[in-house]
């Protein structure tokens, strides 16, 4: 699997590289500004960018306006984004069109090596992989009269766990209730919000992002 990744930082670049590839991943191209990550996306077209949102020369979303771009060019390029704050404008731009795999992961969040490649992994595979402080300010976003006030606590906290790209018996695992249970809460989550249930886990998930972000 060919990875584009950008990183500023020379230690965390190198470390994030070596990490990648013990886990039998190709680094394509691992560049530290956003001309040479614009260049790297259009002329190798990877299976997955892992990206900073800072990056040279301005240092303020260079390296998401770079992945953006090239999703636009190629549509459904995987894209994970490393951040160390929660950007809620990035994170909705990056869900606008509901294609291809996206992750949003927060840098001091991030516990393990495990934790790290099978994010990249699942975005790789079109799936996402959403850090739960994301996804609580994306709901934290709905306002009076919004569908998501018909939502139980109980539904919320699965939309959340949904958001992450956890499966019905991770959730089931997760809040100690039956796969029955979280299929009845993921149905009713659709009923109530209009959205048209699905077998394709990954592309759920999105359509609720989307949705949120939409409110």
């Amino acid at each position: 699997m060919r990875v584009v990744l950008a990183e500023d930082l020379f230690l965390l670049r190198d470390g994030l590289v070596r990490l990648l590839e013990a886990h039998d991943f190709q680094i394509a191209a691992a560049v530290d500004n956003g001309p040479e990550l614009t260049r790297a996306l259009a002329e190798l077209k990877p299976d997955v960018a892992v990206v900073d949102v800072r990056l040279p020369p301005s240092f303020t979303d260079e390296g998401l306006q770079c992945a953006l771009q090239a999703r636009r060019e190629q549509p459904g390029l995987p894209v994970l984004v490393l951040s160390q704050h929660v950007e809620q404008l990035y994170a909705r731009e990056l869900l606008a069109d509901g294609n291809g795999g996206v992750g949003y992961l927060l840098k001091d969040r991030v516990f393990d090596a495990e934790q790290f490649v099978d994010a990249v992994r699942r975005v790789a595979a079109g799936g996402t992989a959403m850090d739960p402080q994301v996804i609580q300010q994306l709901l934290a976003q709905r306002t009076r009269n919004s569908p998501l006030e018909k939502l139980t606590p109980r539904e919320l906290e699965v939309m959340e766990l949904m958001a992450q790209g956890r499966s019905n018996a991770a959730i089931a695992e997760r809040l100690v209730v039956t796969e029955r249970a979280v299929a009845k809460h993921t149905s009713n989550i659709f009923t109530k919000l209009g959205l048209p249930p699905s077998d394709d886990d990954n592309r759920r998930v999105l359509a609720v992002l989307a949705y949120l972000e939409r409110r």
